[in-house]
């Protein structure tokens, strides 16, 4: 089973019905979207206080709104730039804020190892997504590599929920995403450049 397939098993059982809930209540792509931030903000503020488990799967439910946004949007005909400009940045935010309640539990319990994976985490995912509106920008795509979002949003959080029984199993997963995440931004880093390249050329 590919990503495709997940994606379509995804949209059929969860993303359709959901949304069509979202559109009969009357909200907007844009309200989707800064509702997803706010749940984020309450799993980080949950996680920061130690209930981990509880604050992973508030986590992944605050993620699971950024499949509907974009969909509701579709629905309603209501894809706009600055939409998209605007689930961009709260995407940003709302990793930021969970790994800000990781960090604040670390402080609190002194643990420095989780401190430093924290921050190690926090620059791959920044510089994996500032590198892809970077390129696009300059008018290359980058969509490449091993650990884009969906797959930092599904490795932290189940990191997280781990976390409550062995707290290992989370900075496992830190790990993963740092080392993967600065893979990924070679990965990148090579494909903007041959496709830079290929432009001039």
């Amino acid at each position: 089973m590919n990503r495709n397939d997940i994606r379509r098993i995804l949209q059929k059982y969860f993303e359709d019905p959901v949304v069509g809930g979202f559109s009969y209540l009357g909200f907007s792509p844009n309200g989707v979207t800064i509702l997803g931030l706010m749940v984020a903000g309450v799993a980080a503020a949950v996680i920061s206080f130690g209930y981990l488990w509880v604050g992973g799967i508030v986590m992944l439910a605050g993620a699971c709104l950024d499949l509907v946004d974009g969909s509701l949007a579709r629905r309603k005909g209501l894809i706009s730039d600055f939409g998209a400009l605007l689930d961009s940045v709260l995407d940003r935010l709302q990793e930021a804020i969970i790994l800000l309640g990781l960090l604040i539990y670390f402080l609190r319990d002194s643990n420095d190892i989780g401190i430093v994976l924290v921050y190690t985490t926090f620059v791959s995912s920044v510089m994996v997504s500032y590198l892809r509106a970077r390129s696009e920008g300059l008018g290359i795509e980058c969509k490449t590599g091993l650990m884009t979002r969906p797959e930092r949003v599904v490795i932290m959080s189940g990191g997280i929920i781990a976390s409550a029984w062995i707290e290992e199993g989370l900075f496992a997963c830190m790990a993963v995403i740092s080392v993967l995440g600065l893979m990924t931004v070679a990965q990148r880093l090579i494909h903007s450049f041959r496709m830079f390249r290929r432009k001039s050329g």
